[in-house]
Parts: structure tokens; sequence; C-alpha cells
């Protein structure tokens, strides 16, 4: 049987939920599954990794790779994929994946489907879909003359069981080989929030051009810290600079599929559905019965969001924090 192997990610010494579901998947497979974890914290996600279904364990431990360098992580990869030969490479279509694996798939000459949201996995044979058209279509990926097959899932899209702690994997250790460097990072200055990017988070509450004004944003910060939420925005209100681009979900914003998506005050213009259609369960808050976010939504309240939205907050409070 073939090999797949997949790229992990983590954040804070843990692996991103998006990296779980990638060896969970590719654990079902049945094939051997191979693991890549790169940077000077690798070491503490191998029984992470094996207890998700890791089974080959392929480290790069090297300070440089902390931080995302393309150009280095390019040079870096590349040669320890070759190494691994897998039949398939699956990643999550985070910003790092998409801007890392185009360039990897250029060096091995091979073809690579992106932000997918279906994946299949049989016999080494892969196949998967993609929206297209802003999600009024989708395409069917499948591979040809493809050495490896590199596929990008995009986060929330695929089930994720209770990891088994009693599966370990095998490490096998990379050095790494320095090309001659054309750019260096000197500084990577993080957000001021703790809260999940958009793109990892479980619940979203995401408020529209309806609140009327930026300070009104408090509105759905107290509905979010009550449901351990992450707050997203329409374009219109990042247009008009009431809080910043990082928060935007849609076609030039974030593509997010959580559990639960709270839309409050958001009409649901094409380009924002596009970015949120993938939701599990979506609640919708809005004072006009016509607005077409309604059509998507899985459960709908029409009235004032000012007079919504504190009562859901004060209900949650009680049951999440009785």
């Amino acid at each position: 049987m073939g090999q797949i192997l997949v790229f992990v990610e983590s954040s804070k010494g843990a692996l991103k939920r998006s990296s779980i579901e990638l060896l969970q998947a590719a654990a079902q497979s049945g094939e051997t599954v191979a693991a890549l974890a790169v940077g000077s914290a690798a070491d503490a996600l191998v029984k992470e990794i094996g207890a998700n279904g890791g089974q080959e364990i392929h480290l790069i431990k090297d300070a440089s790779l902390d931080s995302y360098n393309p150009e280095l992580f390019a040079a870096a990869l590349t040669p320890v994929i070759e190494k691994v030969g897998p039949h398939t490479l699956l990643a999550s279509a985070s910003s790092l994946g998409r801007d890392l694996f185009p360039r990897i798939a250029a060096r091995l000459k091979t073809g690579l489907a992106s932000d997918c949201t279906e994946l299949s996995l049989q016999g080494g044979q892969v196949s998967a879909r993609r929206p297209m058209y802003s999600g009024k279509c989708f395409a069917s990926a499948e591979f040809e003359n493809s050495p490896v097959k590199i596929v990008l899932m995009r986060a929330n899209q695929l089930p994720v069981k209770a990891a088994d702690p009693s599966k370990t994997g095998t490490v096998t250790e990379h050095a790494l080989t320095k090309p001659d460097l054309k750019t260096l990072i000197k500084e990577v200055v993080k957000g001021t929030s703790e809260k999940l990017d958009l793109t990892e988070a479980n619940i979203i509450v995401a408020g529209g051009r309806g609140l009327k004004e930026a300070g009104n944003f408090k509105l759905l910060q107290d509905l979010a810290d009550a449901l351990g939420a992450t707050v997203g925005a329409s374009r219109a209100v990042v247009d008009a600079g009431w809080v910043s681009h990082s928060m935007q979900v849609g076609q030039t914003g974030k593509t997010v599929a959580p559990t639960l998506y709270i839309a409050v005050g958001v009409s649901g213009a094409i380009q924002h559905l596009a970015g949120m259609s993938g939701s599990k369960v979506i609640v919708a808050i809005n004072n006009d019965a016509n607005a077409p976010i309604f059509q998507k939504a899985t459960y709908g309240i029409v009235g004032d969001l000012f007079d919504v939205v504190p009562k859901l907050t004060e209900e949650f409070r009680k049951v999440l924090h009785h």
C-alpha cells in the first residue's frame, strides 16, 4: 500500500483542529499515514500526532522554521517530501498552506487542488471537491501525471473523533539544509486578540451594517464572550472602518465553516454568503424579513437586534455559566 503524508500546523504547542481532521481522514483510508512537523517545538507534537493516526512522524527541528518564510519553507520541505515519497500530501488551506504548497508543487512538477471541502481517499486514488464562483457550483478534482497529489483542505470540513493516546508513531528527524535566502523574517507581530482565528473558530458571531455604528460591536463581543466565540464582520462594516480586515468574512475576506454561525444585522450579500455558507448551523437576526441571509439560515429571528442580542446573551450566560 502507498503512503499519505500530512503536513501539520500547530498553535500554542498543540495541533490545529484542521491538522487533526487531516490525520484522522488519512488514517481511515487504511494506508500508512506519515506526518511532517517543523520548528523548534515540533517535538512537543509527536504524542498528539501519534494519537490521531500518524504512524511515521517526520520532524525538521530548526528554530528558523518557527516563523513562516516562503523561500525557506519551500527549500526545507521539498527534499523531505521527495525522501518520504508519498503518493498523496494533505495540508490545510490556511494562509500558510495556500502560499507554500503551490511553490512546492512547482518544484515537484506535480498537481495541486486547493481550497477543497470534500475528500475521498481510496486505494491510492484521491478525489476532492472544491467550490467555484462563490459557491455557486462545485468542481471535482482528480490528478493526472502527478507523482505527489497535493490537496489543501478548508478547516472544519471533516469530522473529528477522540484521539487514541495508546497509538504512537516512529520519529525520524531531518536536517535542514539552508539555501542562500533572498529574504529574512525579522519579526512577526501578532494581533492582540486571544480569540481563535476566524478560520479555526467553532462558533462565530458576525455583525453587519444593521449595528449602525462601530461602538455597537460591544453587543456582539458580549454575546461572543458568553459563547466562547470569535467575532466576525461583513465587508460593509470593514470598509466603513468599524473593525479590522482580519475580522472580515466573505469572498474578499475569510472563508469559514464553524459549527454555529450567528449573523447579526447582516443582510447576506452573495459575497458574504460565499464565505460562510459551509457553516453547520446558521442563525440570522435581522429586522428585514426579506434579507437574503434568511434563505441560508437554519433559524431566523426577525426583530430588532438591539433588543434580541442582549436577551440572547443573558440567556446563554444563565445556561452556560450557572
